[in-house]
């Protein structure tokens, strides 16, 4: 069997492995998955290639998030309410996301990846020990309206939410890169969740593909919290700054040949 007939699902599935361990140590699994998804279902609707790709990245973000809590134990009185707002933020984003071109998101997912992928770069002590900011209250609030907007933006498209949601508790919370991660994987979640509320309902889920996905992703979500937790904050800002490098390059040079 050639390499051009192999069937679609392999590899949906070995992009949904792939997707998952990156998404369990640093985020950002979609920005592998959807494009296979739009590659690898040609003739899918926008809405039905978001909806599978919430539908199986929820499996392999809910095996992280588990895998992290039980070796992490993160703080959950500012992870929970940031989950809960960004569920509503998640469902609001995938009705918008119904209506809008997605191709008028590439050009801001590259410029936010820039700007984290410099941040990080020139902060090398950044996310190396836990530092929280802020007072208890404003804390909680800062978390709460990230992880609203963050929401939002998960539900409309999503590829990065993960990634934005690690720097948002490294950068601007003062968390180190492993529970940052920990706590990132309870807001995805919850997003995911949010975005499969409207979603799912309406029909839009390809779900015999979005199965087979769901499972690759499962396991790539558990090694990769496992792989993270095994190897530290060290490990996953390496990590973070190896996978914002190739974001910007694939979206730079896809925006340039497009």
């Amino acid at each position: 069997m050639g390499v051009s007939e192999v069937p679609s699902e392999v590899w949906l599935g070995l992009a949904a492995v792939l997707a998952g361990w990156i998404d369990a140590v640093v985020g950002g699994g979609g920005l592998i998955q959807l494009p296979a998804l739009l590659l690898g279902v040609p003739g899918a609707s926008p809405a039905q290639v978001l909806a599978t790709n919430k539908f199986a990245s929820v499996w392999g973000t809910g095996s992280s998030a588990l895998t992290y809590y039980r070796r992490i134990k993160p703080d959950l009185r500012t992870a929970v309410p940031m989950a809960v707002v960004a569920f509503v933020g998640s469902a609001g984003g995938a009705i918008i996301g119904l209506h809008i071109p997605k191709s008028a998101f590439n050009p801001i997912i590259l410029v936010m990846l820039v700007l984290v992928g410099t941040y990080t770069l020139l902060r090398p002590d950044l996310g190396s020990v836990t530092a929280l900011r802020h007072s208890v209250a404003r804390h909680t609030a800062l978390a709460m309206l990230t992880g609203f907007l963050l929401g939002v933006y998960d539900g409309a498209l999503g590829p990065g939410t993960g990634s934005f949601l690690v720097f948002a508790h490294v950068g601007l919370l003062g968390y180190a890169f492993l529970e940052a991660s920990a706590k990132a994987k309870i807001a995805n979640v919850a997003t995911n969740f949010g975005a499969l509320a409207v979603f799912a309902p309406g029909g839009h889920v390809l779900w015999h593909l979005g199965a087979i996905m769901a499972v690759c992703n499962l396991v790539g979500g558990y090694l990769g919290a496992r792989t993270a937790v095994a190897r530290g904050s060290g490990f996953v800002r390496s990590v973070f700054v190896v996978v914002v490098s190739a974001f910007v390059i694939r979206l730079t040079w896809q925006l340039l040949t497009s």
